[in-house]
This record gives structure tokens, C-alpha cells and sequence, in this order.
């Protein structure tokens, strides 16, 4: 007696169905395992017509042969989820509806499209870019910083001159590392920048690093919320300061640890690490 093909056991074995039960993406980086029936549950959607061919050569694999999709994978949770029930549950505050509904439009999901649309709508044309409403507009000051901006310059006086913007402390870390020989004129590869953190209000973060800020970790935190899970795209401290002198910020205090332990054993060579906070302020 022939034994079945394992492999066939997967498989959904409708119409000669090449693709399995049990179907692993990779999105953007992230890894999903959903149904297949899940993917396909819109008839002419982009997932739909990638999971309804008879030869699946054509589709991406990343390197351990998942399907590989090159979107937002920390958004695509929100697609699978309105697949599973037909329903849109974001978190309060969620920051990034308009990234969503971008996702909603490239995977040709027209009624979660409508389901994004009248939020956009009630947040004054915005835009998309969810760094452009979170500083203000779900906070309480919000329509208080729209009628300044709508001020022209040097009609008011004091504090509102700053164009609206509020005070507020944001802490910058960083790990660094160098390693010192015996020769203290060779190159030490002084400040090695691993990471830079931010930790603060993530309104006020967003705003002063924009783009440059990864979210990555953190991607639903209110704007009125405090974070310390963000860290910046780039490895230039200098850079980060620029930033917050050209947002207004200046630093009120710092502080730094550092330790310090043999890079081998049969040499002098030392590894120096450190942790550094800086504090800064805007009024």
C-alpha cells in the first residue's frame, strides 16, 4: 500500500490546490502563520489572487522559504485581522490610520478602505503622514496650538512666540563602546555608537526627529503617552543634538556610567562601555 504524501497532507486538496493549510508569511521582516482560507477570504483582493494560483513560482520567498510580502509587517497585523472577522479594532489613539489605510488600498481592501476613510476625514485633512497628527491633535492643547499657527509672526508676544510649541523634557541614551591598547596612539575607535534612545512624550519625540525616529517597537503608543522604546535611525549623537537645538530644546543635565574589562587574555587591550543619558528641556 502506498503511503500519502506528507507534504499533500497539507495541502487544502480543493481543485489540486498547491498551497498548504497552514501558510507562513513574512512581512516586511515579520513572520505571520494564518490559513490559507483566512488569506483568501476576499474574492479580488491582492492576497487573493496571490493565493489562488495554480503555480506558485511567481510568488517572493525570503531565505527559509516563506512567502515573502515587502510591506509594513508591524501594520499587516491589523489586514490579517479584519480577514479573520470582517471588523476594524485599532488601539485608542492609534497614531498610524493613515499608514493603515495605504496598506488597506495596496492589498485592494475596499471595505476597510471606507472603514479608515471617515477617521481621516475628522482630523481636519491631515494627511497621512501620522507624525503630522500626533503632536496636536488628540491632545489637550490641540486647538490651542491651531489657532496660534493660524497667528502670523510676531502678533503675539512671551511664551507664544514659539509657534505653539510645548515644553517638555526629552532623555537621549546612548551605549558606546572603544577599545584602548597598549599604544595610546593607535586608533581606539573612540565612541562607538551602538544605539541612540529616545524616552519621552511620543508626541514631542515625533516632532523633533520625525522620519529618523523608529517606532518599531513601539508603533501604537498615544501621542499624549510617555515611551522608552524608541531609538533613532542613525548613529551620530551630534546629529540628535542638532535636532533638538533646531526644536528649541536645551540640555539641563547628564550623567554616564562606564566599565571596563580585558578584550583577550594574553594582551593589554581593553574594552571600554559606557551608558549616557542627557537630559533636555524646552520651555
Amino acid at each position: 500500500m502506498a503511503l500519502a504524501d506528507p507534504a499533500g497532507c497539507a495541502k487544502g486538496g480543493e481543485d489540486n490546490n498547491p498551497f498548504p493549510d497552514i501558510i507562513e508569511l513574512n512581512v516586511g521582516g515579520q513572520v505571520y502563520i494564518t490559513r490559507h482560507p483566512t488569506l483568501v477570504s476576499v474574492p479580488g483582493s491582492l492576497l487573493w489572487d496571490m493565493f489562488t494560483q495554480k503555480n506558485t513560482r511567481s510568488l517572493a520567498r525570503d531565505s527559509k522559504g516563506r512567502f515573502f510580502v515587502d510591506r509594513d509587517g508591524f501594520l499587516f497585523r491589523y489586514i490579517l485581522d479584519y480577514l479573520r472577522d470582517r471588523q476594524l479594532v485599532l488601539p485608542e489613539h492609534f497614531p498610524e490610520r493613515g499608514r493603515l489605510q495605504r496598506e488597506a488600498e495596496y492589498f485592494v481592501l475596499p471595505e476597510l478602505v471606507k472603514l479608515l476613510t471617515p477617521k481621516l476625514s475628522e482630523q481636519n485633512s491631515l494627511g497621512d503622514d501620522p507624525c503630522q497628527s500626533d503632536p496636536e491633535e488628540l491632545s489637550p492643547g490641540g486647538d490651542t496650538a491651531r489657532s496660534l499657527a493660524s497667528v502670523p509672526p510676531g502678533a503675539v508676544s512671551g511664551a507664544t512666540t514659539t509657534e505653539g510649541r510645548r515644553a517638555g523634557f526629552i532623555t537621549i541614551g546612548y551605549r558606546g563602546s572603544y577599545t584602548l591598547g597598549r599604544d595610546s596612539q593607535t586608533d581606539a575607535k573612540f565612541r562607538r555608537v551602538a544605539r541612540i534612545m529616545v524616552c519621552g512624550k511620543t508626541s514631542l519625540a515625533k516632532e523633533v526627529f520625525g522620519d529618523t525616529l523608529n517606532e518599531s517597537r513601539d508603533p501604537d503608543r498615544p501621542p499624549e503617552r510617555y515611551t522608552s522604546r524608541y531609538y533613532l535611525k542613525f548613529t551620530f549623537l551630534e546629529q540628535a543634538f542638532d535636532k533638538l537645538a533646531d526644536a528649541g530644546f536645551h540640555m539641563v543635565a547628564c550623567n554616564s556610567t562606564g566599565t571596563c574589562a580585558f578584550a583577550h587574555e594574553q594582551t593589554d587591550d581593553r574594552i571600554w562601555t559606557s551608558y549616557t543619558e542627557y537630559v533636555f528641556y524646552r520651555e
